[in-house]
């Protein structure tokens, strides 16, 4: 029988804990691992919704990017989206499990994934912090190539290929050539982008200020939406789970979607 520690510890042969920002919180965070595991439910967000599916579909654990706990909560009650959260899981003996930082870093993780459905080849890492047991580097951000376009163009593929209901970003008059991507909220490592040599940056949570910095700089920058260009590697870490533990049935949340809208 597959348990909570079985899928926690393969998470972490995906996304070592040793990747993970020092500030991060990742792993177990709530429930057992001794826990037997017949069902797991995929998403990005550990948000109130996901977990009552996960109570509703009969699932023993939960799998997220983003952390459950990320700031210490100072109590657990009904009245907080967070401590709801927590109380339902804790009552229907879910655990939740989640893999940050560690897995945009990693190797086949956030940002590669990104890369890639975006059309790039050659993708490499930016400012390595490290090698895996493998030899490869690990990091935050990634660039990779395109056939020189407008950045009109590229935006279009942007948004077609994220499913974004709109785009902020700065255009610095360079054609796209050499982009670099980093999910969620990647911009203020622009320089970083910039010293690689890449004119065209796509992350997300972007501030006002960052904007006129990038086209200060002469990079294009493109805000696609945290959500956006995060949520492609939950079907990639679904199908890794899946494949590892075929007595186990995964699914990917149904219920998660982007909370932000374009009026």
């Amino acid at each position: 029988m597959t348990t909570v520690a079985d899928i926690l510890k393969h998470i972490e042969t995906i996304a070592p804990t040793y990747m993970k920002e020092s500030w991060d919180n990742v792993g177990l965070l709530c429930g057992s691992k001794s826990t037997p595991v017949t069902r797991v439910l995929v998403a990005l967000d550990p948000f109130e919704s996901v977990c009552r599916e996960a109570v509703e579909w009969g699932a023993q654990l939960i799998v997220t990017h983003h952390p459950l706990i990320f700031q210490p909560p100072k109590a657990i009650t009904d009245e907080t989206a967070v401590g709801r959260t927590i109380m339902a899981l804790c009552a229907a003996g879910i655990s939740a499990i989640n893999a940050h930082t560690n897995l945009d870093c990693t190797p086949g993780g956030v940002n590669d994934v990104l890369a890639r459905r975006l059309g790039l080849e050659d993708i490499q890492v930016i400012a390595p912090a490290g090698t895996n047991e493998d030899g490869l580097p690990y990091g935050l951000l990634r660039y990779g190539h395109l056939r020189e376009q407008r950045l009109e163009d590229f935006l279009r593929i942007v948004k077609f290929r994220l499913g974004a209901q709109g785009l902020r970003y700065v255009n610095s008059g360079k054609p796209v050539r050499k982009v670099a991507v980093g999910g969620g909220s990647c911009a203020g490592a622009m320089m970083d982008a910039l010293a690689a040599g890449c004119d065209t940056f796509v992350t997300a949570d972007v501030r006002y200020n960052q904007f006129w910095d990038a086209q200060d700089l002469g990079l294009n920058l493109i805000d696609a939406g945290h959500f956006q260009t995060e949520n492609p590697v939950v079907p990639i870490l679904a199908s890794k789970i899946a494949a590892a533990f075929p007595d186990v049935i995964v699914k990917i949340s149904e219920s998660h979607s982007d909370c932000m809208k374009f009026y």
